[in-house]
């Protein structure tokens, strides 16, 4: 059985459409690329896993949940997390405080607790301090844990910003081009990353990238979107040669 199973999901906006019916399957343990030429609909797609947006027909479940009636909130507390493309840290913090802000949404506590820093509030600081910092430890981060999100380098900020996504514990991890604005070895050492974080943390990723290198190295299954349609899916190997999408994106040096 799936983690996660969309079938025929379609979203237009006014006479534009975004999605066209696509269908995508997510086994527990994949790592599996969403493809396409900008304008594709790949954050549209996940968007409306997200709950951000709600598609016109289809539907999404997420280990046997329907998610359409669920808002936001609601889905990362079933076990989805998502990266953005533009980074989306709070620049005026520390790495330790933006890992320990994630946590928020996910404590036990209340504001009487917190106000009056009643022993529920202090344990459940405690054990979100913790968590951030084996975090920051397998990231590589911690020796630049008081330092300020906006003064890291960028690829120390894509690391800070998985290692946010994953304080939640989740299961499924969305990732929205996480090599953006990396050089290659910068690149070559997130392939990796992520790889060790599947292993480490048992999470399941759906990623979106427009760096092949990334995408062939690290995924075990690839879906292919062509103006909001499904162009094809496969292995890495079986979508790199498909003529299709060697017209519609690739193109043949790539290939």
């Amino acid at each position: 059985m799936s983690l996660l199973d969309v079938d025929g999901i379609s979203i237009h906006f006014g006479g534009v459409q975004a999605l066209g019916g696509v269908s995508l399957e997510v086994h527990r343990g994949e790592i599996v690329g969403l493809i396409g030429p900008n304008g594709a609909g790949k954050t549209t797609f996940f968007n409306c896993v997200t709950g951000v947006l709600k598609p016109d027909s289809g539907s999404i479940r997420f280990d046997g949940h329907d998610l359409l009636p669920l808002p936001t909130h609601a889905r990362a507390h079933l076990g989805i997390s998502r990266t953005f493309q533009n980074l989306q840290l709070f620049g005026g913090m520390t790495v330790l405080e933006n890992l320990m802000v994630a946590m928020d949404a996910f404590s036990h506590r209340g504001m009487l607790a917190d106000a009056f820093r009643l022993p529920t509030a202090r344990f459940e600081e405690r054990r979100a301090q913790e968590h951030a910092w084996a975090i920051l430890h397998f990231l590589g981060l911690k020796d630049r844990a008081g330092a300020l999100a906006a003064d890291l380098a960028v690829g120390h900020q894509r690391r800070l910003e998985l290692g946010r996504a994953l304080m939640s514990r989740p299961r499924l991890l969305l990732l929205d081009e996480p090599a953006a604005g990396l050089d290659n070895k910068e690149t070559a050492d997130l392939a990796g990353l992520l790889l060790r974080i599947r292993e480490r943390f048992a999470v399941t990723m759906l990623l979106v990238d427009h760096d092949m290198a990334l995408v062939m190295r690290v995924c075990d299954n690839i879906y292919v979107l062509d103006f909001g349609e499904l162009l094809t899916s496969g292995t890495p190997s079986s979508v790199r040669q498909d003529p299709e999408v060697i017209r519609a994106y690739l193109g043949e040096g790539v290939a």
